[in-house]
């Protein structure tokens, strides 16, 4: 019998297929209050990060863009103002539930994008089709990372920009601080405002496991980008991530 591939799945080791499952429940459960939340952690910055990397992408009016792993779609709406009538904005998650609050809370607002479920290591787009795709607090969760980036990779145009923002390495004298809002705090937050301590601990562990910001640039580079630099935001909490398809 051949052996199943392991990943994790926070600091858990699970089959491959187990951790896709195992995320689609996460988000599931959080997506109902995944805006309440993101603000109670973050203060309200997790916005302002989310309009550094609209201004970082040199988007313009006519432009395409792809936004995975988009969820509740904060980028999308900002991305559809920069591009105007004549651009292009494409929201996309793998979770239905996500994916709905995103479209629906877009459509209240009077933004009308394309909503469409798929994953992101199979993106069913053609190649060289989108100027710009961001993913926001989404790659951690992939479990083929390379694979996702070299999907993005293909349906950028040359000249096109991929944006990742994700969380990161800290400031290493601000860890210890860090470690204690991740691992005590934020469960609580979870227990107390979402009902669901447990999602909130896996977030804390599944920043851990993700790849630190220079192994992250290595990575897309290795995925065909060029020029790829980082912004540590709040001291390394986040990072943005930018790659140029050439």
């Amino acid at each position: 019998m051949s052996k199943k591939t392991g990943t994790h799945f926070g600091f858990q080791t699970v089959a491959e297929n187990e951790k896709t499952r195992k995320v689609g429940e996460v988000f599931h459960s959080v997506a109902r209050n995944y805006d309440l939340m993101n603000d109670l952690m973050s203060a309200g910055l997790h916005r302002a990060w989310k309009r550094f990397a609209v201004e970082i992408s040199g988007v313009s009016a006519g432009d395409r863009v792809l936004d995975v792993a988009g969820g509740s779609g904060d980028l999308s709406r900002l991305f559809a103002k920069k591009v105007g009538s004549a651009g292009e904005v494409v929201l996309t998650d793998i979770n239905a539930s996500m994916l709905a609050v995103g479209r629906n809370r877009l459509i209240d607002d009077g933004v009308f994008v394309p909503a469409l479920q798929c994953d992101a290591e199979k993106l069913p787009f053609p190649d060289q089709h989108f100027d710009c795709v961001i993913v926001a607090f989404g790659l951690r969760n992939m479990t083929h990372k390379d694979k996702a980036l070299a999907e993005m990779q293909r349906v950028l145009n040359i000249g096109g920009r991929l944006l990742v923002l994700e969380f990161s390495q800290v400031w290493k004298p601000l860890a210890p601080l860090y470690d204690a809002y991740s691992f005590k705090l934020l469960p609580l937050m979870g227990k107390l405002f979402a009902k669901d301590a447990d999602s909130y601990q896996y977030l804390a562990e599944s920043i851990r496991m993700h790849p630190d910001q220079e192994t992250l640039r290595q990575m897309m580079l290795d995925a065909g980008f060029a020029k790829v630099d980082y912004y540590n935001l709040a001291a390394g909490v986040v990072a943005l991530h930018k790659g140029w398809k050439i």
